[in-house]
């Protein structure tokens, strides 16, 4: 297959979570936390998610992995729906999609060697039948891919609470590559770490994506890490995706008012340019997520809203500027 193949296609993807029964045993509503997401990642490009906290990253993230059963929707991986596997068959589909999760700390077993942690997805497939691979080979993989990490194979007897945040990191991502996976969810894998250990990791993403052909779908609320990481970058916001573009072509013409009021926000580090631009204020605050509304989601906080936007939810579609943004604004109601 081409490397312009896709490998991951995500269609109408919801999942809401019921809120507490009543005494009737009757739901009292759902938090919509992802409410109808569309969007796809061809082989060895990187597509990043960004939005505010609370938006539905994370929950994304998880659903596409099957962590969460999705509400309704559709996964497809490699042209199968993972939403329709049967256990056993889902479990040889995660051998080709494995996970990179935020804390570096609470995502390691702190009982197991950092050597143990990096072999335990091997030793699981081969339980189940999925991998054949003896145990030289399998001791031999866990210091390949310690290295290629940037950790010494000597490192692999110590225990999580031995290494520091950034090597525990490294450390998640080495067991991330232990089936040699071609899609990696990447849930904020470099937030809870230091700024300078951020490059690092972010360089190694790089790295290891250039030498293994990967694909990554990389969650972050920090648009300067997005921008340095991504080809694509897709904007979140309540639950629905409202703008997907090219990483330069988003950050130097955002189309959704959305978009525009998030890049205003950021730091810029040249302090004649920050004193230059224009802040998008939003007014109001993020509603909450416990009801569904008929129209734009962003209409309580848009300053470019017209009465459509109340009665109609706007659909992704392509504009003449190559992007695909939810917003009447671009096209008209259908």
């Amino acid at each position: 297959m081409s490397e312009h193949d896709t490998l991951l296609d995500v269609h109408g993807l919801k999942m809401h979570f019921p809120i507490g029964k009543s005494l009737l045993a009757k739901n009292r509503g759902f938090i919509y936390a992802v409410d109808g997401v569309d969007f796809s990642i061809k082989r060895g490009e990187t597509l990043g998610l960004v939005g505010e906290s609370g938006c539905g990253k994370s929950t994304t993230v998880r659903a596409v992995a099957q962590l969460y059963k999705p509400t309704a929707g559709e996964v497809i991986l490699k042209g199968k729906d993972l939403t329709k596997m049967a256990p056993h068959d889902l479990l040889a589909a995660r051998k080709n999609m494995q996970m990179v999760f935020q804390d570096p700390y609470a995502s390691l077993n702190p009982r197991m060697t950092a050597g143990d942690i990096i072999a335990e997805p091997m030793r699981i497939f081969q339980k189940r039948g999925l991998l054949d691979i003896s145990n030289d080979e399998r001791n031999d993989r866990v210091e390949h891919l310690m290295e290629k990490v940037g950790l010494s194979r000597f490192f692999k007897n110590r225990y999580p609470h031995e290494f520091s945040g950034g090597q525990r990191q490294r450390i998640g991502i080495a067991r991330a590559l232990a089936l040699n996976p071609e899609l990696m969810l990447c849930d904020e894998p470099v937030s809870a770490l230091d700024v300078s250990i951020q490059s690092q990791i972010l360089n190694l993403f790089k790295d290891l994506q250039q030498e293994f052909g990967l694909t990554y779908l990389f969650i972050a609320h920090d648009l300067a890490v997005i921008q340095y990481i991504s080809d694509r970058v897709a904007v979140m916001y309540l639950g629905v995706i409202v703008e997907i573009s090219g990483s330069k072509d988003l950050y130097k013409n955002p189309l959704h008012p959305y978009t525009q009021a998030l890049l205003s926000a950021a730091p810029i580090p040249d302090p004649k340019i920050e004193a230059q631009r224009q802040r998008i204020i939003l007014t109001g605050d993020v509603p909450s997520p416990d009801k569904q509304r008929p129209g734009c989601y962003f209409y309580d906080r848009c300053q470019k809203r017209m009465d459509v936007c109340k009665t109609c939810r706007p659909q992704l579609k392509t504009t003449e500027e190559g992007h695909q943004v939810a917003c009447f604004l671009y096209h008209k109601p259908e």
